[in-house]
């Protein structure tokens, strides 16, 4: 269980972790999703908080604010708390102001919440005019009106960058005195791996019990949260091969080079890979893309490869094989995706195993209508939001160590 009561507590503290208990029960009924990120949460009572916070592994509440409130701003209340830890908002801090940047994750959490239909205690900050964005965006806009002048509204000061002391009667499972934040790299880097892990089993929860995708609100901070974090070429596995879920088979010469690939007698994959050269892409940005269209045709042993360079006109194909120079890039202009696709709607062959991917950092006029092979967007650390994409998958690229 996900509490943390100490033995000898007292009948008003034995009566909030019950009451806890029951927002925990409630939550595991109405939300798959929410319900698995609660149970990874250890959640504590304590009086030295005015009202609940969260230090990034653990939620704190304090009893007599808890159990003042209905039983549906309750269930607010935990997930609020919960949802600022699992969405790593303690570290995703950095060197940024620290209230300003609570209230912005203050924003994002209550309209998530608002808008799947749970109840916020009185006085939880809204605007909904930013609730939508990742909580970076929303720090920022927050960040440009203080600039100007203009104040946001105060929410809770509810992330601790250290717990509670000692004298807030918290325990670990071993009955001994629980450590503050941690704040050295490996122990911020295990809490993140914690967090990251619960938000993926939460989806493939969500995903089995046929309750749909994500909680409305939330694909925006994942994208912020995981994508760019994501290695592409996991995502490009599954367009490489017939059957992806079929592992029986493996080819044993790959799996040195950390890629698990399929025996497929014969079979070819033709992918076609455009690179964009816009005015809009950094030098670093482009040889970043060639080293990814190297990987790419070092991914499969099968591989027909043809190479596009795209800004507002469309350069190639070049046919290009793992062991042979690249074409030098080209372009430099404007921004342009849909050449490409027309290209293809004329030339790529509609009966073989065939995949679109584009590197690119989002910025462009799209084709009016959705291609008939599939397509993946690789998009730069800093590029546009992955959610802007009209069809096809997109994943953003690892940022450089």
């Amino acid at each position: 269980m996900s509490l943390l009561a100490s033995p000898t507590a007292h009948a008003a503290e034995r009566e909030t972790y019950r009451a806890v208990s029951a927002s925990l029960l409630r939550i595991c009924q109405r939300s798959p999703f929410f319900a698995t990120l609660a149970l990874h949460a250890r959640i504590t009572i304590t009086d030295r908080l005015l009202t609940a916070a969260t230090d990034g592994r653990d939620v704190f509440v304090n009893p007599h604010f808890f159990r003042a409130l209905s039983p549906a701003a309750q269930d607010g209340l935990l997930l609020h708390e919960v949802l600022h830890a699992a969405l790593l908002h303690v570290t995703r801090r950095g060197t940024r102001d620290a209230e300003l940047w609570n209230i912005a994750a203050d924003i994002v959490v209550n309209g998530m919440l608002v808008r799947n239909g749970y109840t916020l205690p009185e006085g939880g900050v809204r605007d909904s005019h930013k609730e939508h964005l990742a909580t970076e965006e929303v720090y920022e806009l927050l960040l440009r009106e203080a600039q100007q002048g203009r104040h946001a509204a105060a929410g809770m000061s509810d992330l601790l960058e250290v717990a509670p002391d000692d004298g807030s009667g918290r325990v670990s499972d071993e009955g001994q005195a629980a450590s503050a934040m941690p704040n050295t790299a490996a122990d911020r880097a295990e809490l993140e791996g914690k967090w990251k892990q619960a938000l993926q089993q939460a989806q493939m929860v969500m995903r089995s019990s046929l309750a749909g995708d994500v909680p409305a609100g939330l694909r925006r901070e994942l994208d912020a949260l995981l994508a760019s974090r994501v290695d592409w070429r996991s995502y490009l596995w599954r367009y490489l091969v017939q059957t992806p879920t079929d592992f029986g088979a493996f080819d044993r010469r790959f799996v040195g080079d950390g890629m698990y690939l399929e025996t497929i007698a014969g079979e070819t994959v033709h992918v076609h890979v455009c690179v964009d050269t816009s005015g809009s892409i950094s030098r670093d940005d482009v040889t970043c893309f060639m080293s990814e269209v190297r990987a790419i045709l070092r991914a499969y042993p099968h591989l027909c490869c043809n190479l596009f360079f795209a800004d507002a006109a469309l350069h190639g194909p070049f046919v290009v094989t793992a062991d042979a120079e690249l074409p030098p890039p080209k372009g430099g202009g404007g921004t342009d995706f849909r050449p490409f696709f027309a290209y293809l709607e004329h030339h790529a062959d509609p009966h073989a195993v065939t995949l679109a991917i584009y590197l690119t950092d989002g910025y462009g006029d799209f084709p009016a209508r959705p291609p008939s092979l599939p397509v993946l967007w690789v998009v730069t650390p800093n590029g546009g939001d992955l959610s802007v994409f009209p069809f096809g998958e997109a994943v953003r690229l690892l940022p450089s160590a």
